[in-house]
């Protein structure tokens, strides 16, 4: 499937849409602040929720689509996020149950915006809990994952240079050898995801 065009208050965002043929759920997925949608684990997520028939969603952000390398600020990625995913319920998704999600940067993002978008569960890989400082200790996102009020799955690497999230009820944390590129344990980030995605969609729409 070509991938989609849809406009945003930032510009133009893409998704590359994957549906399963008979699906249970969906997720949608964003990228890392200065990587891509073809990052080594966000490929592991997408086939193994293929596998457990969820359709997925990779998203580019507007900058990455107009070709920039800098993220900005949550002002400008947390509104287009959402208008993606509202595109996508209304057409692709339609009312599956959503889990939404991505790395790093993109991780943030699903976390601030889990509401607004309907999400009844987030996926993060190496969500980047401390941010790196030039003077003073790293600041803490610690309340992104903490305003959180659905079921989380966290994927970190063991020495993942942004620190690692503690659990918490509601809030899974998977620990895996390697770093914040989560690419010596992909096997992993497949085992995390096949054993967290199909209760939580199960969940969901028992509760319906």
């Amino acid at each position: 499937m070509s991938p989609l065009e849809i406009d945003t208050p930032s510009g133009p965002a893409r998704a590359h849409v994957q549906p399963a043929p008979s699906p249970v759920g969906a997720l949608v997925l964003g990228h890392g602040a200065g990587g891509s949608v073809s990052a080594p684990d966000l490929m592991v997520a997408t086939r193994t929720a293929l596998e457990l028939d969820v359709t997925v969603a990779l998203v580019e952000q507007p900058y990455l689509v107009a070709g920039k390398k800098s993220a900005p600020a949550p002002s400008r990625l947390d509104p287009a996020w959402v208008a993606v995913v509202d595109h996508l319920r209304a057409n692709e998704i339609g009312d599956l149950p959503l889990v939404t999600g991505g790395r790093s940067s993109g991780a943030r993002v699903a976390c601030r915006m889990a509401a607004e978008a309907g999400a009844v569960g987030l996926v993060c890989l190496a969500f980047p809990l401390l941010s790196p400082q030039r003077d003073g200790p790293p600041k803490s996102r610690q309340d992104e994952l903490d305003g959180v009020d659905v079921p989380v799955l966290v994927v970190q690497g063991e020495n993942d240079r942004f620190g690692v999230p503690e659990p918490a009820p509601g809030r899974e944390v998977v620990v895996l050898a390697g770093d914040h590129g989560l690419k010596k344990d992909l096997p992993g980030v497949a085992d995390a995801i096949r054993g967290w995605l199909p209760g939580v969609l199960s969940g969901a729409r028992a509760g319906r």
